[in-house]
């Protein structure tokens, strides 16, 4: 259990929130959600200790323990994988450290063995023989190979870090866990362990994440961050969006009657919570979205970008034919002799489980690459417009937003491009920034307003919602549920292959699978994870 008693953050004359009370119970998990800047991570901050707020206090439950998703990739560099794991459960690696270092004394005494067997109790309390066996657990499920528990954690790949403190984090069963962007560089086999692990976690969690689906899977609450203020809903992601979305609705509707309105909200709730499933929540969850006070939701103040695609012409029938493609990264084969033709009205999805597959095929397909071995032909009424997955080099210069954007425009008026950086929300003076000194999360906005210019009638986007906020990714993905041409894509957002795409590519060192099929199918399809294992586990 955490207690937030009158808690207040401030920064200068900035504040971010305050008069905050609030409790988050063992058996609930809360989604923390809110515009970019609005306080999520500092809360977190905060929630662990790491930041003092401006006023107000967090307790927990007596003889509570905490973890907490370290963000620093390098801290543990001289430490084994498995060790690093350990080093989760604070209490235990001590005992663990205290106990070696007593059997080593080579004067051991009467009382270090009274020191030694209480240590030795301590550690059977705290099933310290499952220790070790607990964390490589972990660690291969998620996706760490046992040939690499015993690895230093500076020998291992980046993603592979990511992976081992997300073990740390979740090793010894924490009393509460705070995780910030716990899915970052997971690829979506790993996202879906982490959903059912924390779907039967059984204390209290905390995630920040921009995947909808992962909220939506593991959050019994949503913790909404807007208004200076921290309100605390029942019910997912989902759940809050489509109410904020009617409560936005009503409020533009101002002949609308309360009583109607009133109606038309509780109906809503009414249908949300009988449509509720797949958690062991949903019953409680369910009670609590029907006690919701009403009155409660209120529209989201938060700006949702304008990102519209308008082709300048229907695809023909031939759209893109490849033939024996094959590539390869420092002599490992990431795919090989592939053969695939595009379909007019196809939005594919292309999956891996080695990324750099798929931007490899993107960049070849986009002429920006060659191939191993093989061709690749588009038709000829097809327009394409691509979102890299690297997009570095574009902003290397000191031209200003409109000035950038200009270089990718036929119609060079201020007027015109201003208004598509307005519907990437830039606005004001903020058009005339330096395109060198954008976050992660402009240059994809300013990347997605050069693609709006083309009104291209395909779209060859690799991992397009990295970098993005929420209110970013659920605009892109209505636009793109609406397309009318063609899509080519990658991502690691669930929710964004199942609501955009009919189809599923697979890349392997061995060959492809290509399935007409919606993702959830394909994830749960026995045929695909029998040729999944195939492919993957023949020797190149």
């Amino acid at each position: 259990m955490i207690q937030v008693n009158n808690l207040g953050i401030q920064f200068g004359k900035r504040t971010l929130f305050s008069d905050v009370n609030l409790t988050f119970n063992k058996g609930n998990c809360y989604g923390i959600i809110g515009a970019n800047g609005a306080g999520k991570s500092t809360f977190m901050r905060i929630l662990s200790g790491q930041l003092s707020p401006t006023q107000g206090s967090v307790t927990f439950g007596p003889g509570e323990r905490l973890s907490v998703l370290s963000q620093d990739h390098f801290e543990f560099d001289e430490c084994s994988v498995i060790e690093t794991v350990m080093r989760g459960h604070e209490v235990l690696w001590n005992i663990i450290q205290e106990k070696e270092a007593l059997y080593a004394k080579p004067d051991f005494s009467d009382e270090d063995g009274i020191k030694a067997a209480e240590l030795e109790e301590k550690f059977a309390e705290l099933e310290g023989w499952n220790a070790e066996s607990d964390a490589a657990a972990l660690l291969s499920g998620l996706g760490i190979k046992e040939d690499r528990h015993y690895m230093l954690m500076k020998d291992i790949s980046a993603n592979e870090k990511v992976r081992v403190l997300l073990a740390k984090a979740l090793f010894g069963n924490p009393d509460n866990l705070l995780l910030d962007e716990p899915t970052n560089d997971l690829d979506l086999e790993t996202v879906s362990w982490l959903e059912n692990y924390l779907s039967n976690f059984e204390n209290t969690v905390l995630v920040v994440s921009h995947d909808r689906h992962f909220l939506d899977a593991v959050s019994t609450h949503t913790l909404d961050i807007d208004y200076n203020k921290i309100s605390l809903f029942a019910g997912n992601y989902s759940f809050w969006y489509q109410s904020s979305q009617l409560a936005l609705r009503q409020q533009q509707a101002a002949n609308k009657k309360a009583e109607e309105k009133r109606k038309e909200l509780l109906e809503f709730i009414q249908r949300f919570s009988a449509n509720v499933a797949k958690s062991k929540q949903t019953t409680s969850r369910k009670k609590m979205l029907e006690k919701l006070n009403i009155e409660e939701i209120q529209p989201s103040s938060r700006r949702y970008p304008g990102i519209i695609f308008t082709p300048n012409r229907e695809v023909g029938n031939k759209i893109l034919e490849v033939k024996g493609l094959s590539a390869s990264v420092d002599g490992e084969t990431l795919f090989k002799d592939i053969n695939f033709q595009v379909e007019k009205g196809d939005k594919i999805a292309f999956l891996s489980r080695d990324p750099r597959a798929m931007t490899a095929l993107f960049e070849i397909i986009t002429g920006n690459r060659k191939p191993d071995s093989g061709s690749f032909e588009w038709g000829q009424t097809i327009t394409s417009a691509y979102l890299p997955l690297d997009n570095g080099s574009f902003f290397e210069t000191d031209l200003n937003l409109v000035d950038w954007l200009t270089q990718y425009s036929d119609d060079s008026s201020e007027i015109y491009i201003k208004g598509f950086l307005g519907k990437m929300l830039f606005s004001g003076e903020e058009v005339l920034k330096k395109a060198s000194v954008l976050s992660g999360g402009e240059k994809i906005r300013c990347m997605i307003a050069r693609m709006m210019l083309t009104d291209a009638n395909t779209l060859v986007l690799d991992s397009p919602t990295n970098h993005l906020d929420l209110e970013s990714i659920q605009a892109f993905n209505n636009t793109l549920q609406t397309f009318k041409g063609v899509i080519l894509m990658s991502s690691h957002d669930h929710e964004f292959i199942q609501t955009v795409c009919n189809r599923i590519i697979e890349l392997t060192p061995n060959g492809i699978i290509d399935k007409i099929m919606e993702y959830d199918d394909y994830v749960t399809d026995e045929k695909v994870a029998a040729a999944r294992q195939r492919l993957y586990s023949v020797q190149s």
